[in-house]
């Protein structure tokens, strides 16, 4: 029987890969902090052959405590969840010899102000990008760069849209910044975050997300997801859909854009979510990449409209085996979150009408908690889940049951 390192599993893709690791007849042992897991979900904890408590969010002491548990344990394969511990990821498997990622980019990964440097150095289409403290060091750095307003404001390290904000002027620089800016350290690690700002052109036209398994340097596409977001200052994710609608030629260029980040950021035994663009007159354009399964349930949309299983994928490129990514059987699915009217004490949801498409309902805030305006992720109570045969049918069908929700705010 195979045995896993999963580094970390309170993650929103760490059940999947526990489902994934049980099907394929292998035990996960999860690296964590011995009091992150004592709030780890009964269901969660029963999925887990055993842990190994380490500081997280000191490299050395964890590579050194981790090559060392994986030395007397056996372990196969090295996988992780979260995104910030990706580096350690890389640097375990190359200690003990098993597939991963090259140790020497991986920061690069988990770092946007990094990841920038390395796209623009394999000559990756992306946005132009600057690394700042302040605003005031942001005016300068896009006037020398060249780079016109509106641009977008983003932490150097962190997630779910937190911190993000596109901006169209000068005079909101400042704000924007010190938003980003916001987060000195991640829940519930207490891991330190780069206190620098990314500043980058603003690229329009329609966005998506490719997720990408890679075993030996080969690449295993999954389908293309359609991204939905908020407009105006604030991008919230407000759906998926899988799979996007794109001619084949269309299609190939993103894949294209995304081996070329893949290559820069030396991502060759794993898994990959690429978040692009395709700019009108510009064509494909790489926004960002995470050596790490997708969040958003994207692991159980991407199954449910293609029957492939991205989990069990990343699991078998990481244990060196070729990975099961087959031809997409023919469907569609999406997933449309659930935010807050305004701010005030959630009450509930209804959604009116009879809806064959909705095929998951999951309230993940109590009634009775007190909820804020949806500027990031953070904001949702929840999230409805349709299956269609195509893509236009599947978005009709959540718009339609959308349009008939109510989320109650009192």
């Amino acid at each position: 029987m195979k045995k896993i390192l999963l580094i970390e599993a309170l993650a929103n893709s760490g059940s999947y890969v526990l489902d994934a690791a049980a099907a394929l007849d292998a035990r996960v042992f999860v690296a964590t902090h011995e009091d992150v897991y004592e709030g780890y979900p009964t269901a969660l904890r029963d999925k887990i052959h055993g842990t190994v408590f380490t500081d997280l969010t000191d490299p050395d002491r964890a590579l050194a405590d981790l090559t060392a548990f994986a030395g007397t344990t056996g372990i196969d394969a090295v996988a992780g969840c979260w995104e910030f511990f990706t580096p350690l990821v890389a640097h375990l498997a190359h200690c003990l010899g098993l597939p991963g990622n090259d140790p020497l980019r991986a920061h690069a990964c988990r770092n946007k102000a990094d990841m920038a440097q390395a796209l623009l150095a394999g000559r990756v289409p992306a946005p132009r990008t600057v690394s700042v403290h302040t605003a005031e060091e942001a005016a300068h750095a896009l006037g020398r760069a060249g780079i016109p307003f509106p641009v977008v404001v983003k932490p150097a390290e962190q997630g779910g849209s937190w911190g993000v904000s596109v901006v169209d002027s000068p005079e909101r620089l400042d704000s924007a910044v010190r938003l980003a800016r916001s987060w000195p350290v991640a829940a519930p690690h207490g891991l330190p975050m780069d206190q620098r700002v990314v500043v980058q052109e603003y690229v329009p036209g329609p966005e998506f997300s490719l997720d990408t398994v890679a075993w030996r340097d080969k690449y295993f596409h999954l389908p293309l997801v359609e991204k939905h977001t908020t407009g105006g200052t604030f991008r919230a994710e407000t759906g998926h859909t899988c799979p996007a609608a794109l001619t084949p030629a269309g299609l190939d260029a993103l894949r294209t854009a995304a081996e070329a980040a893949l290559r820069a950021l030396g991502i060759r035994n794993g898994v990959a979510h690429t978040e692009l663009k395709t700019a009108p007159g510009r064509g494909p354009v790489v926004i960002e990449v995470g050596a790490r399964l997708p969040g958003d349930h994207l692991v159980d949309v991407v199954r449910r409209a293609s029957g492939i299983d991205e989990a069990r994928a990343y699991l078998q490129a990481v244990l060196d085996e070729e990975p099961d990514v087959p031809e997409p059987r023919r469907g569609a699915c999406a997933i449309r979150f659930l935010t807050p009217p305004r701010a005030g004490t959630f009450q509930g949801v209804t959604i009116l009408g009879r809806h064959d498409a909705l095929v998951g309902r999951h309230i993940t805030t109590p009634a009775g908690t007190a909820v804020g305006d949806a500027h990031d992720n953070s904001a949702r109570i929840g999230h409805l889940v349709f299956t269609a045969p195509t893509p236009a049918q599947v978005n009709a069908d959540a718009a339609r049951a959308l349009a008939h929700t109510r989320v109650e705010v009192s």
